[in-house]
């Protein structure tokens, strides 16, 4: 028997081998992850109803991403950005087996999930960043700034329908309840 402290070191539990799981996403990437998406259901919710909401919420999403960054670089395992070139290149065969229902395991986000990733953040990165502009003084009613923050911020939600289709469909694929890893930060490990 393994002893508890060394388990715990590993971020595996004490539960029999068909329920043993491992801790994947840490606490701050959980807060990151958690309040990302309440921020981006409140940006959609509040433009040009309540404009001063819409601005803070703006600003968090800047300083959330600025969060993120930070933590992809000096953060946890599994919340590095060190695999993001590899499982990018591994995207198009994963999209193109998940067709026929072979997902492989990853214990981290799969290329599918790191393609979602990218593609979420750069589009945050767009709507926050030309939402921020087109407040300025500089900025305040230029044409192509605030048309290129509605598109991404459109760009945004279609991306957040997608992720969520994604989680609730691999999940079942899988068998697993992705969800509930993002909140207890654990994922079950199946041995072979």
């Amino acid at each position: 028997m393994i002893d508890k402290a060394v388990q715990d070191a590993r971020g595996v539990s004490d539960r029999t081998p068909a329920d043993r799981t491992v801790a994947v996403w840490d606490l701050p990437l959980r807060i990151w992850h958690w309040a990302l998406a309440a921020c981006v259901l409140a940006a959609w919710f509040t433009p040009t109803v309540y404009d001063r909401l819409h601005r803070i919420v703006g600003y968090a999403v800047i300083g959330l991403l600025i969060f993120r960054l930070v933590w992809g670089i000096w953060g946890s395992r599994y919340s590095r950005f060190r695999m993001i070139g590899v499982r990018l290149r591994a995207a198009p065969l994963y999209l193109w087996n998940l067709r026929r229902g072979i997902t492989g395991r990853y214990i981290g986000l799969n290329p599918a999930g790191t393609l979602m990733l990218v593609a979420l953040l750069l589009s945050l990165a767009v709507s926050a960043i030309t939402g921020a502009l087109s407040v300025t003084v500089t900025f305040f009613g230029v044409w192509w700034i605030e048309d290129t923050h509605a598109y991404a911020s459109d760009a945004v939600i279609v991306l957040v329908v997608l992720h969520v289709a994604g989680v609730v469909g691999m999940g079942m694929l899988q068998r697993e309840n992705l969800i509930r890893a993002m909140i207890t930060g654990r994922k079950r490990i199946r041995r072979h």
